[in-house]
């Protein structure tokens, strides 16, 4: 089975002075506008880094849902935030870090157990084996 998704940029001008926007081949994104501002100094608009957080924390959920449901549990409710950094390195900017924070309440889930779906989930979600940075995982399971 292949799937193929695509997602479109455009873009119009300099680096600081330019701006851009990007789309979804499902139209759930169009044409939102990101630029210079909305990325390096917090101005509204999306920017890279939040969509591929974005994509991640979906992704880590799904996967960890997949899992639950082979380990024969199933989550009442499951929230997760991807947080990607982007740094100066010598050669430029590049992306050395994401960290996903799930809170999860799994009814019937041993704190052990959960902690070693959650973290089969992070290596195995499609995302996460696009990335060189590190991920690190908080999983916290609720009573």
């Amino acid at each position: 089975m292949k799937i193929k998704r695509k997602g479109s940029a455009v873009w119009t001008g300099g680096l600081k002075d330019g701006r851009g926007n990007v789309s979804t081949q499902s139209g759930v994104l169009s044409k939102q506008p990101y630029g210079f501002s909305s990325r390096f100094e917090g101005q509204p608009g999306t920017n890279p880094e939040e969509l591929i957080a974005a994509a991640h924390a979906g992704c880590f959920t799904m996967a960890l849902s997949l899992i639950l449901g082979e380990a024969g549990l199933t989550a009442e409710r499951m929230e997760t935030t991807a947080e990607v950094t982007l740094e100066k390195v010598e050669d430029g900017f590049a992306i050395t870090a994401i960290e996903l924070v799930l809170e999860a309440k799994v009814p019937g889930a041993e704190v052990a157990q959960f902690r070693e779906l959650a973290n089969k989930a992070k290596e195995g979600c499609p995302v996460s084996r696009l990335f060189k940075a590190p991920i690190a995982l908080k999983a916290t399971l609720a009573p």
